[in-house]
Protein backbone atom coordinates (compact mmCIF):
# COMPACT_ATOMS: atom_id res chain seq x y z
CA UNK A 1 0.00 0.00 0.00
CA UNK A 2 1.42 3.25 -1.02
CA UNK A 3 0.12 6.56 1.17
CA UNK A 4 0.64 10.06 0.15
CA UNK A 5 1.95 11.94 2.76
CA UNK A 6 0.52 15.63 3.13
CA UNK A 7 3.01 18.52 4.19
CA UNK A 8 0.55 18.52 7.50
CA UNK A 9 1.96 14.73 8.25
CA UNK A 10 5.78 15.54 7.85
CA UNK A 11 8.03 15.64 10.79
CA UNK A 12 10.14 17.87 8.79
CA UNK A 13 9.28 21.43 7.41
CA UNK A 14 9.47 22.27 3.29
CA UNK A 15 12.83 24.19 4.51
CA UNK A 16 14.62 21.53 6.26
CA UNK A 17 17.72 20.47 3.50
CA UNK A 18 18.04 16.87 2.75
CA UNK A 19 21.76 16.02 1.50
CA UNK A 20 22.35 12.42 -0.53
CA UNK A 21 25.85 11.41 -2.36
CA UNK A 22 26.71 10.16 -5.71
CA UNK A 23 30.03 9.80 -7.60
CA UNK A 24 32.15 12.23 -8.58
CA UNK A 25 34.88 11.95 -11.11
CA UNK A 26 37.13 14.18 -13.63
CA UNK A 27 35.93 15.18 -16.98
CA UNK A 28 36.47 12.37 -20.03
CA UNK A 29 36.49 15.17 -22.88
CA UNK A 30 38.65 17.45 -21.32
CA UNK A 31 41.40 17.80 -23.83
CA UNK A 32 43.53 21.21 -23.21
CA UNK A 33 44.39 20.89 -20.00
CA UNK A 34 43.69 24.09 -19.16
CA UNK A 35 40.37 24.11 -17.54
CA UNK A 36 39.57 21.61 -14.59
CA UNK A 37 36.42 19.93 -15.29
CA UNK A 38 34.41 17.78 -13.12
CA UNK A 39 31.28 15.73 -13.36
CA UNK A 40 28.89 13.20 -12.49
CA UNK A 41 25.92 12.74 -11.48
CA UNK A 42 24.05 14.72 -8.67
CA UNK A 43 21.02 12.85 -8.89
CA UNK A 44 19.87 9.22 -10.55
CA UNK A 45 15.93 8.55 -11.14
CA UNK A 46 14.30 5.57 -10.10
CA UNK A 47 17.41 4.06 -8.75
CA UNK A 48 16.13 2.91 -5.13
CA UNK A 49 19.06 2.90 -2.52
CA UNK A 50 18.98 1.96 1.18
CA UNK A 51 19.48 4.80 3.23
CA UNK A 52 19.68 2.96 6.67
CA UNK A 53 19.13 -0.48 8.24
CA UNK A 54 17.05 -1.21 11.77
CA UNK A 55 16.20 -4.05 13.46
CA UNK A 56 16.99 -6.23 9.78
CA UNK A 57 14.79 -3.23 7.91
CA UNK A 58 16.15 -1.32 4.83
CA UNK A 59 14.78 1.85 4.41
CA UNK A 60 14.94 3.13 1.25
CA UNK A 61 14.29 6.03 -0.92
CA UNK A 62 14.20 6.44 -4.94
CA UNK A 63 13.60 9.87 -7.06
CA UNK A 64 11.05 9.46 -9.05
CA UNK A 65 11.74 10.67 -12.97
CA UNK A 66 10.57 14.21 -13.48
CA UNK A 67 11.12 15.09 -9.68
CA UNK A 68 13.19 18.19 -10.74
CA UNK A 69 11.16 19.19 -13.83
CA UNK A 70 9.96 22.23 -11.59
CA UNK A 71 12.39 22.28 -9.15
CA UNK A 72 14.44 25.95 -8.37
CA UNK A 73 17.52 25.53 -10.02
CA UNK A 74 18.11 29.50 -10.58
CA UNK A 75 20.88 29.79 -8.92
CA UNK A 76 22.64 26.67 -7.38
CA UNK A 77 26.73 26.61 -6.36
CA UNK A 78 29.22 23.96 -6.98
CA UNK A 79 30.76 24.20 -3.20
CA UNK A 80 33.30 21.76 -0.90
CA UNK A 81 31.54 19.75 1.95
CA UNK A 82 28.53 21.93 1.54
CA UNK A 83 30.82 24.58 3.47
CA UNK A 84 29.78 28.57 3.63
CA UNK A 85 33.04 29.39 4.59
CA UNK A 86 35.18 27.82 1.86
CA UNK A 87 35.16 29.71 -2.00
CA UNK A 88 32.36 28.56 -4.28
CA UNK A 89 33.92 26.53 -6.90
CA UNK A 90 31.56 27.20 -9.27
CA UNK A 91 28.00 28.26 -9.91
CA UNK A 92 25.28 28.54 -12.27
CA UNK A 93 24.58 31.99 -12.51
CA UNK A 94 27.96 32.18 -14.45
CA UNK A 95 27.70 29.26 -16.56
CA UNK A 96 30.71 27.50 -14.95
CA UNK A 97 28.88 25.22 -13.19
CA UNK A 98 25.90 23.24 -15.82
CA UNK A 99 22.81 21.26 -14.74
CA UNK A 100 21.17 19.03 -16.97
CA UNK A 101 18.04 17.40 -16.34
CA UNK A 102 17.53 14.12 -19.04
CA UNK A 103 16.11 10.73 -18.61
CA UNK A 104 18.59 9.30 -15.89
CA UNK A 105 19.07 12.01 -13.52
CA UNK A 106 20.71 15.50 -12.99
CA UNK A 107 24.08 15.50 -14.57
CA UNK A 108 26.50 18.16 -13.17
CA UNK A 109 29.23 19.84 -15.14
CA UNK A 110 31.63 22.42 -13.23
CA UNK A 111 34.47 23.88 -14.48
CA UNK A 112 36.44 24.55 -11.28
CA UNK A 113 38.06 28.32 -10.18
CA UNK A 114 41.59 29.25 -11.40
CA UNK A 115 42.34 29.57 -7.33
CA UNK A 116 44.39 28.00 -4.74
CA UNK A 117 41.16 26.07 -3.68
CA UNK A 118 39.97 25.32 -6.57
CA UNK A 119 43.78 23.53 -7.98
CA UNK A 120 43.53 21.41 -4.36
CA UNK A 121 40.14 20.05 -4.76
CA UNK A 122 40.84 19.22 -8.57
CA UNK A 123 43.92 17.47 -7.08
CA UNK A 124 42.58 15.88 -4.47
CA UNK A 125 39.63 14.37 -6.77
CA UNK A 126 42.31 13.42 -9.60
CA UNK A 127 44.02 11.16 -6.96
CA UNK A 128 40.91 9.80 -5.76
CA UNK A 129 41.32 11.46 -2.14
CA UNK A 130 37.77 12.77 -2.80
CA UNK A 131 35.45 10.65 -5.04
CA UNK A 132 31.85 11.26 -3.59
CA UNK A 133 29.80 14.40 -4.18
CA UNK A 134 26.37 15.95 -2.20
CA UNK A 135 23.13 17.55 -3.18
CA UNK A 136 21.41 19.53 -0.88
CA UNK A 137 17.20 20.20 -1.68
CA UNK A 138 14.17 20.38 -0.06
CA UNK A 139 10.86 18.04 -0.88
CA UNK A 140 8.16 19.67 -1.87
CA UNK A 141 5.78 16.42 -2.47
CA UNK A 142 6.61 12.70 -1.27
CA UNK A 143 4.77 9.41 -0.84
CA UNK A 144 5.59 6.05 1.42
CA UNK A 145 4.95 2.66 0.65
CA UNK A 146 4.68 0.62 4.37
CA UNK A 147 5.10 -2.99 2.65
CA UNK A 148 8.34 -2.00 1.13
CA UNK A 149 9.78 0.72 3.09
CA UNK A 150 10.27 2.48 0.50
CA UNK A 151 9.69 6.70 0.60
CA UNK A 152 9.37 8.11 -3.13
CA UNK A 153 10.17 11.58 -3.90
CA UNK A 154 7.83 12.76 -6.44
CA UNK A 155 8.93 16.33 -6.68
CA UNK A 156 12.14 18.60 -5.81
CA UNK A 157 11.14 21.85 -4.26
CA UNK A 158 14.86 23.44 -4.56
CA UNK A 159 18.28 22.60 -5.12
CA UNK A 160 20.35 24.42 -2.74
CA UNK A 161 23.63 23.41 -3.78
CA UNK A 162 25.86 20.34 -4.91
CA UNK A 163 29.17 20.10 -3.23
CA UNK A 164 32.53 17.65 -3.44
CA UNK A 165 32.61 16.09 0.24
CA UNK A 166 35.82 14.29 1.45
CA UNK A 167 34.23 13.17 4.81
CA UNK A 168 30.39 12.83 4.42
CA UNK A 169 28.18 13.38 7.43
CA UNK A 170 25.04 11.99 5.46
CA UNK A 171 26.58 8.99 4.06
CA UNK A 172 24.07 6.52 5.33
CA UNK A 173 21.17 9.17 5.11
CA UNK A 174 20.60 12.79 6.50
CA UNK A 175 19.28 14.03 9.67
CA UNK A 176 15.47 15.09 8.01
CA UNK A 177 15.40 11.80 6.18
CA UNK A 178 16.09 9.73 9.21
CA UNK A 179 13.37 11.42 11.37
CA UNK A 180 11.05 10.90 8.30
CA UNK A 181 11.31 6.95 8.73
CA UNK A 182 11.26 7.24 12.32
CA UNK A 183 8.38 9.17 12.14
CA UNK A 184 7.14 6.10 10.07
CA UNK A 185 7.80 3.55 12.42
CA UNK A 186 6.13 5.40 15.05
CA UNK A 187 2.65 5.18 12.92
CA UNK A 188 3.46 1.93 12.48
CA UNK A 189 3.80 0.88 16.27
CA UNK A 190 0.56 3.04 17.03
CA UNK A 191 -1.11 1.33 14.06
CA UNK A 192 -0.14 -2.13 15.55
CA UNK A 193 -0.89 -1.13 19.07
CA UNK A 194 -4.35 -0.07 18.47
CA UNK A 195 -4.83 -3.35 16.10
CA UNK A 196 -3.86 -5.43 19.17
CA UNK A 197 -6.23 -3.87 21.23
CA UNK A 198 -9.32 -4.04 18.90
CA UNK A 199 -8.27 -7.99 18.52
CA UNK A 200 -8.45 -8.29 22.26
CA UNK A 201 -11.61 -6.85 22.88
CA UNK A 202 -13.00 -9.28 19.97
CA UNK A 203 -11.18 -11.76 21.89
CA UNK A 204 -12.87 -10.56 25.13
CA UNK A 205 -16.59 -10.67 23.72
CA UNK A 206 -16.24 -14.06 22.00
CA UNK A 207 -15.24 -15.65 25.28
CA UNK A 208 -17.99 -13.72 27.00
CA UNK A 209 -20.32 -14.76 24.53
CA UNK A 210 -19.02 -18.40 24.60
CA UNK A 211 -19.43 -18.76 28.44
CA UNK A 212 -22.91 -16.91 28.32
CA UNK A 213 -24.22 -19.64 25.90
CA UNK A 214 -22.42 -22.37 28.07
CA UNK A 215 -24.66 -21.55 31.42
Amino acid sequence: MTMKIKPSQKNNKKNDKEFRLMEIRLSDINQDGNKMIVEGYAVRYNEPTTLWEQDGIEYKEVIERGALDNADLSDVPFKYNHSDTVMIMARTRNKTLELINDDQGLFIRAELADTTSGSDLYKLIKRGDIDKMSFAFTVEEDSYNRETYTRSIRKIRKLYDVAAVDLPAYDSTSINARSFFELEREKEQMLESINKRKQYEKDKLKLKLILEESE
